[in-house]
């Protein structure tokens, strides 16, 4: 099954790394789309069909904290998996994530190992889940 991903990352060369991660790791994509922010995100969201969304924290305009607040809050977004990618990795708030629906978190800096990890992670348990 390919799949509809959402990148949200201010960084334009990070973005670009988590799409060759992907490549890399042989991850089915459909459509991919990018966002610098998370309003932007959002309104790619609201837009197109995505079953999973890989995003930063620290961003400018809506951070990823706020975006997933209002993914959360909207019903036709709180069930789309979520990945964290970061260098901001705190115990406290990886924990903190994880209770606002966040699926997975990754380090940067990481390997298309651990994207294709997480992939496949979560399809496994949204597969279980139906």
């Amino acid at each position: 099954m390919a799949l509809n991903i959402l990148i949200a990352d201010d960084s334009q060369i990070v973005r670009a790394v988590i799409v060759k991660s992907l490549e890399l790791a042989n991850v089915p994509v459909a459509q991919l789309h990018q966002a610098s922010n998370g309003l932007e995100a959002l309104g790619i969201l609201v837009r197109h069909p995505v079953d999973l969304v890989f995003a930063d924290i620290n961003m400018p305009i809506m951070n990823g904290v706020q975006m997933i607040e209002r993914m959360n809050g909207d019903e036709r977004l709180k069930h789309i998996p979520i990945v964290i990618v970061s260098t901001e990795g705190s115990t406290t708030r990886v924990e903190e994530l994880m209770t606002h629906g966040v699926r997975a978190y990754l380090r940067k800096p990481f390997r298309p190992e651990n994207i294709r990890e997480v992939v496949e992670q979560i399809i496994e348990v949204d597969h279980a889940n139906r």
